[in-house]
């Protein structure tokens, strides 16, 4: 590993870890020996992190050159702090793992009082019911969305019924118990929307459909408005668009 990627792996392990943080962990973390990591945190103490500590004793990031500083709320900690904790409950591996280092490099940095309140804040997240197991990777289908790329699946809807074809992913969609992949569908010519967890096979595919995804995101989700004459904020709406999803994504 380059210096200058092992330097921001550092820096990312003192975010993250609970401190004080001992050599001897993060030389494991990073595959060095320790006398490799105590003339890394003098290079970075060079380059302006504030870095408490000493050999025997661990080290706490106080702070951090590399972020600029945040001015939250207390109570935008909290919905800041909750929503990431949920996508750790929610999120497939990436997902969940993007959320945990993305608010440990929120905590970096803020000041002392405010990491504090991260660390003790008062909401909490508990999910008892199981994540549907994936037979896909997510991230690739997130892959596509942002490179508004194709992808060809084979799927299994609820009949059983297995087909091929060729989609355009438009969003994913947390329902309360699924997930749902919106997207356009070229064997039908229409929109239609997945089960992910039903999604058998998935390749990624050269064919481009940019710049049409926002769009088109836009006009599935008016015409599942328009059907039902949907309001964000009704509830009943909001069930009968996610039976509409489940509905049509046999189709």
């Amino acid at each position: 590993m380059a210096k200058s990627d092992r330097l921001l792996r550092l820096m990312h392990l003192m975010r993250s870890l609970s401190p004080p943080i001992t050599a001897g962990e993060l030389a494991r973390d990073l595959a060095v020996s320790q006398r490799t990591l105590y003339r890394d945190i003098e290079a970075l103490r060079a380059a302006g992190a504030r870095i408490e500590g000493e050999a025997g004793f661990g080290y706490t990031l106080v702070e951090d050159f590399a972020l600029p500083p945040q001015s939250l709320t207390q109570l935008e900690i909290e919905a800041l702090v909750l929503g990431l904790k949920e996508v750790q409950q929610r999120g497939d591996p990436a997902l969940a793992r993007a959320a945990q280092d993305a608010l440990a490099k929120i905590t970096a940095s803020l000041p002392e009082r405010k990491q504090a309140q991260i660390r003790h804040s008062i909401g909490l997240v508990h999910r008892n019911s199981q994540k549907n197991l994936h037979k896909i990777d997510l991230s690739e289908i997130r892959e596509a969305c942002w490179q508004e790329r194709a992808l060809r699946i084979r799927y299994r809807d609820r009949a059983g019924q297995v087909t091929e074809r060729v989609i355009w992913p438009l969003a994913l969609v947390y329902l309360d118990h699924d997930l749902m992949l919106l997207a356009h569908c070229t064997l039908r010519g229409d929109y239609r929307n997945f089960v992910t967890a039903s999604i058998e096979e998935m390749e990624l595919l050269q064919e481009s459909f940019r710049p049409r995804r926002v769009p088109m995101l836009r006009a599935h989700i008016a015409e599942l408005r328009k059907r039902y004459t949907l309001s964000p904020a009704c509830e009943d709406g909001r069930r009968i668009m996610e039976q509409e999803a489940l509905e049509t994504q046999a189709g």
